[in-house]
């Protein structure tokens, strides 16, 4: 029990550090700069989705045999080959999604963002091993900075941590979850399956609520489903929150011979920040049973109230918005 006394006390502090920001904790904030070629080596970029206001000015930079002044780019007969960078992206925008459309072969895009601001630019012909290790850099980080990002998910897994405790039933119940969002992400992916993005997140921020109220129900004593089910209960919400990490990349316009490998490295990087968050998590309950810490008995259920006040106040935000788009 000692153990949990502390983790109440993390819970309460991250639910006192989330602002209203996070409201929309699973909609990435993207801009799109497109490159259409109009002549061999020419090109004219516009951005097609603007940077948002608070990315402050974006600090573009091209590869040094092309000359820029958007909208006119001229790269000369080596064509757009080379790294692009974007800094200054600011608090507010999570990547650039880069378009470059040939006037021969199939359009090419590539994801800069905080985390990696290069990109190498390909030519017309296959990959190369740098463009496959450069196309695995950007997506494990983008993949990252998501789920780090992601408050709601992240408050979900803490809530399954709290019923759950450690040991195997938490690596199972984290292993169903795991195995639940890569499913219901590869799906929603490939196009098989689809879910309106802002109902979606009102979803999830529900799923939230549902651990929440299953928190007050083992206080009091009452075995609720998720403590006699937990990988049940962690893989069927998993589907939920997965088809959310999917809506993080269905805005990049990914050419579909490059999808599976950006879904793989994606993937791979919502894994390790999961795990990190975890490890984490433990490291405190850890550090709390070795210094024994109290938490004063009133304090012990704010964590569980914390958790379905913050997920209703998304939910409802979330909701407001479903109708304002009808």
């Amino acid at each position: 029990m000692t153990a949990m006394r502390y983790l109440r006390l993390a819970l309460v502090v991250l639910a006192t550090l989330m602002q209203p920001s996070t409201l929309g904790a699973h909609e990435a904030s993207l801009g799109v700069l497109e490159f259409r070629e109009v002549r061999p080596g020419a090109f004219i970029g516009r951005w097609t989705m603007e940077p948002s206001i608070g990315a402050g000015r974006i600090d573009l930079r091209v590869p040094p045999h092309c000359f820029l002044r958007l909208p006119e780019m001229n790269c000369g007969q080596k064509g757009l080959v080379g790294s692009i960078t974007i800094t200054n992206l600011g608090a507010n925008m999570s990547a650039v999604l880069i378009k470059v459309i040939p006037i021969a072969g199939e359009p090419r895009s590539y994801t800069i963002s905080t985390a990696n601001p290069v990109v190498s630019v390909l030519g017309t012909d296959a990959p190369t091993l740098e463009a496959w290790i450069e196309l695995a850099k950007t997506y494990v980080n983008y993949g990252i900075d998501h789920i780090l990002l992601g408050a709601d998910h992240l408050l979900f897994v803490l809530g399954l941590i709290w019923i759950v405790g450690g040991g195997w039933r938490l690596v199972k119940t984290i292993t169903a979850f795991t195995i639940g969002h890569s499913a219901s992400l590869a799906a929603a992916a490939f196009g098989l399956i689809g879910v309106p993005e802002r109902p979606l997140n009102a979803c999830i921020a529900l799923s939230i609520a549902f651990v929440g109220v299953e928190i007050v129900k083992q206080q009091r004593g009452t075995m609720g489903i998720t403590a006699r089910y937990p990988w049940a209960v962690a893989f069927t919400f998993g589907l939920v929150h997965g088809i959310g990490f999917a809506s993080a990349l269905a805005g990049l316009g990914l050419e579909r011979s490059l999808l599976p490998a950006a879904l793989l490295f994606f993937n791979i990087g919502v894994e390790i920040g999961q795990l990190a968050f975890v490890l984490l998590v433990l490291a405190l309950i850890w550090a709390h049973r070795r210094l024994d810490a109290v938490v004063p008995r009133w304090g012990e259920a704010l964590p569980a109230y914390a958790i379905g006040s913050v997920s209703m106040f998304w939910f409802f935000g979330r909701l407001v918005r479903v109708f304002a788009a009808i």
